[in-house]
């Protein structure tokens, strides 16, 4: 028997080497008795771990199990305490499942976590796990669980890998959640361990969390560390990226400086003053303007979760159903995101959705579920003992990131029990309220109906909040750190919001009223003179005219990207309707958002492009299969060939809207050969023919160079052309534009994508076909430009893109863009097209 190994207050471990058992129950009842003989627990307690086995399995992963006693009979637990059998050759837990190390616990308290922590980081480590497996040595899993580590080969800490950089934080923000982000997107693809290291504190970077915990300011001085094979290598790619990250970083933190200082220069915000004495609840400014408005009331969200523990096998299953459908949830509400608001407020959420992949938020859940509690409870209570340790760190910015893993969390929640579900904002009123919550979400800032709410207060907050960065993105007036007094105001009650001033002014008399909505007025005339320009054509001052569209996914988004200019709806993407629900919508449901956009847009064109799954964009519940490259498999037009249940549908619904009027175009995704053409156009027909509905123009994306090549023949079979210029380029240039690495590579502007933009015009124009481009660089200013002088009829854009890119289009000659994107055509770079924004002879491109 093997010496007793102290490794923590009141944790005493008894390890076994090259164990002998007759089965799993046997196993775990050895266990219990070196439990009783270390005196850590009375006899029974041996027959309380057979018990917990009946009911949940503990075998943790990778070899290894957990054996321990149920909840109620934690008073046979005299002290906390771990016993260790190594089976060198292995014992059967259930059927495909053998353990090698079988690991007995005795909880009384919460001190056995830290082991729990130790042996998940060991799950992890396959070499450590086969030597501990291997060893005739108990003090080298006694070390293991201890975690203690050889000293490495380097004068470093005995923390750091052996490969190590020693590096000064130069973000002048310190790192929050976007660069840390992709620090751990790039460690997760490292395929060695890296560590970051402040003094005494040390994160696993593939951890967001964990960087973040690290609470890393400018002028800090880490030890960024890596281990194992091509340990240098991985070191200095995960450095290179930190340290690319530093100009955006500066950038950023400069523009803000500038705003700062400008807004200092202007002197103090001059908000509406009233014209009496109404009640004033100061608070803080978070979003610009004015709203006026009856209070809502948004009740907080203090959701009881039940405790209902299940075995490990069942937990394990539906944590990660839940992980994974939130996952593709968060893929709609990025993309919706970019779409309405664009792709710096979408950041937001990818870098939430990188909170699910978080391995210590994963470890802990399970840990929590290790010690016999539910799975809702137990993602509950990691989500908000992480959160806590955010808020605790005395970062402000930190702090607001609590926020975001606590709605994250809410997310994942309703998904493992949809009775958990956190309230929803479906009881605003129809005319615009003002919605007073103690906080708000991002996700729920997100999809506010702009129709339903003039403006926002918040008992809690900031203004640096993702929430408030997202109410400016909608225009709404907002108000944070308003006080709980807010929560006790009266539903219904008439308020003013100066988002300006941070005031929230109560019970305004009819005079005030009258006077801010004079106010409100004076501003309006103000936003009509701008959106009088930005409704003029985008015309040449030679007379060349291009279509403006807005890309837009929902009907009640039309009315905003009217008001931005937008001539029709250049893209409508439907895979919004699949990616934001748990089920496949019936062709009576999308015939109804269909019409609805129809309706909304009124004589204006509708250009819908069919589902486009695949690649980056999963959907759980299509039970699709598993593909190791899904950019190269089956999506877009393949998949809907292969899948007729998704295809015909969306084609009935699609004509169906047609037939009751509007104008209505249907354009197919990742066309790459004419057979895939000439196959949907007689499925089109057919369709069209059992309905008796009207002949609409079927058009196709151009996505991947075979199309581009290939247009003058595609010509003969479509009606129009949509180059989408996110795929074409990553297609073009073999670079995956979700890769932190290489993202930044994906320049649409390279010279090769450009002409192969210029091969689909000059292919449309032999069969009198018009192109348009819906992909990121129509809503480019210069794109736009270059995109013009190719010969692109149709530009389709994020609304909010649309004035600028018709500023630039009405400033300039169709003579002078052809000639700028010959000149595109001719040089070598991103960087050459970039620099001919301004001719060499001093006139604006």
């Amino acid at each position: 028997m093997p010496p007793t190994t102290v490794i923590g207050p009141a944790v005493e471990t008894l390890i076994r080497i090259d164990a002998r058992a007759a089965n799993k129950d046997d196993a775990i009842r050895q266990a219990g008795q070196l439990l009783v003989a270390a005196g850590c627990v009375i006899p029974g307690y041996e027959e309380s771990m057979i018990r917990r086995e009946q009911v949940a399995n503990t075998y943790l992963g990778s070899g290894v199990a957990i054996p321990h006693g149920t909840g109620e009979d934690k008073g046979l637990v005299r002290q906390d305490g771990i016993v260790v059998l190594q089976f060198i050759d292995g014992i059967e837990w259930n059927p495909g499942q053998v353990a090698h190390l079988v690991v007995g616990i005795a909880a009384g308290s919460d001190s056995h976590i830290a082991i729990l922590r130790r042996l998940t980081r060991l799950i992890q480590n396959e070499a450590r796990l086969q030597e501990l497996v291997a060893t005739r040595d108990p003090d080298v899993i006694s070390a293991a669980l201890r975690d203690e580590a050889p000293a490495p080969a380097s004068s470093g800490a005995a923390e750091d890998y052996p490969e190590r950089i020693e590096w000064i934080v130069d973000y002048p923000t310190g790192l929050h959640a976007r660069p840390a982000s992709t620090w751990s997107e790039t460690a997760k693809s490292a395929g060695t361990p890296l560590r970051v290291r402040h003094g005494a504190e040390a994160a696993d970077p593939r951890s967001l969390v964990a960087l973040l915990q690290l609470g890393l300011k400018a002028g800090d001085t880490i030890v960024i560390s890596a281990g194992g094979a091509n340990a240098r290598a991985a070191l200095e790619r995960f450095h290179n990226v930190v340290t690319r990250l530093t100009p955006q970083e500066k950038a950023d933190a400069a523009r803000a400086a500038e705003k700062a200082a400008a807004a200092a220069k202007a002197g103090p915000l001059k908000g509406w003053t009233p014209v009496s004495t109404p009640r004033l609840m100061p608070g803080v400014a978070a979003s610009p303007g004015l709203a006026i408005g009856k209070i809502h009331i948004l009740a907080a969200a203090e959701t009881e979760v039940p405790d209902e523990p299940v075995d490990l096998v069942t937990g394990g299953a539906l944590l990660n159903g839940a992980l994974v459908r939130t996952r593709a949830q968060m893929e709609g509400l990025i993309d919706d995101t970019t779409r309405r608001l664009g792709a710096g407020d979408a950041a937001i959420f990818i870098a939430q959705a990188g909170l699910l992949d978080d391995t210590d938020l994963i470890t802990l859940t399970c840990q929590i579920m290790v010690e016999g509690h539910g799975v809702a409870w137990s993602w509950h209570e990691a989500v908000e003992q992480m959160a806590a340790r955010l808020s605790s760190l005395g970062n402000p910015v930190l702090a607001a990131r609590a926020a975001d893993l606590r709605d994250i969390g809410r997310r994942v929640l309703a998904q493992i029990d949809p009775d958990l579900g956190t309230g929803t904002l479906d009881d605003l009123p129809e005319e615009p309220c003002i919605l007073v919550a103690s906080d708000l979400s991002p996700s729920d800032t997100a999809t506010l109906d702009i129709s339903r709410v003039a403006g926002i207060a918040t008992a809690l907050g900031g203004p640096t909040s993702h929430s408030a960065i997202l109410a400016r993105t909608l225009g709404l007036p907002s108000v944070v750190a308003g006080g709980p007094g807010l929560l006790a105001l009266a539903p219904g009650s008439m308020a003013i919001v100066d988002g300006d001033t941070g005031r929230i002014w109560l019970d305004p008399t009819e005079a005030d009223l009258e006077s801010a909505r004079a106010w409100l007025a004076d501003r309006a005339r103000l936003r009509a003179a701008e959106e009088e320009k930005r409704a003029n054509p985008a015309e040449t001052t030679d007379g060349h005219r291009v279509a403006i569209g807005a890309n837009v996914n929902r009907p009640d988004q039309v009315a905003f990207c009217l008001s931005q200019g937008a001539e029709g709806v250049g893209l409508m993407r439907t895979e919004f309707l699949f990616l934001e629900r748990g089920e496949t919508p019936s062709e009576d449901e999308q015939y109804a958002v269909y019409r609805d956009m129809i309706e909304a847009l009124g004589d204006r064109p509708l250009i819908v492009r069919t589902l486009d799954i695949g690649g980056d964009k999963q959907v759980p519940h299509l039970d699709l299969p598993h593909e190791e490259n899904p950019f190269l498999g089956v999506r877009g037009a393949r998949l809907l060939l292969r899948r007729p249940d998704l295809l015909d549908p969306q084609l009935r619904a699609l004509y169906r809207a047609a037939k009751a009027g509007g104008e209505l175009l249907i354009m197919f995704p990742m066309i790459t050969s004419v057979p895939e053409l000439v196959t949907l156009r007689q499925r089109c027909e057919a369709i069209r023919a059992e309905l008796d509905a009207p002949t609409v123009p079927i058009g196709i994306m151009i996505e991947v160079p075979a199309a581009a090549v290939q247009a003058h023949i595609l010509a003969e079979h479509a009606d129009f052309f949509s180059v989408g210029t996110n795929d074409l380029t990553q297609y073009t240039l073999a670079i995956d534009r979700q890769n932190p690495e290489l993202a930044s590579e994906a320049d649409s502007l390279h010279p090769a994508v450009l002409r192969l933009i210029a091969q689909t015009v000059e292919g449309a124009r032999r069969h009198g076909r018009w192109v348009g481009v819906c992909g990121g660089l129509a809503g480019d200013p210069f794109g736009a430009a270059l995109l013009t002088g190719l010969g692109v009829d149709e530009l389709s854009m994020t609304p909010r893109d649309i004035p600028a890119v018709k500023a630039r289009i009405r400033n300039t000659s169709l003579a002078d863009l052809r000639a700028l994107a010959a000149r595109a055509l001719e040089v070598g770079t991103p960087d050459a097209v970039r620099a001919l924004d301004r001719a060499p002879d001093g006139k604006d491109a």
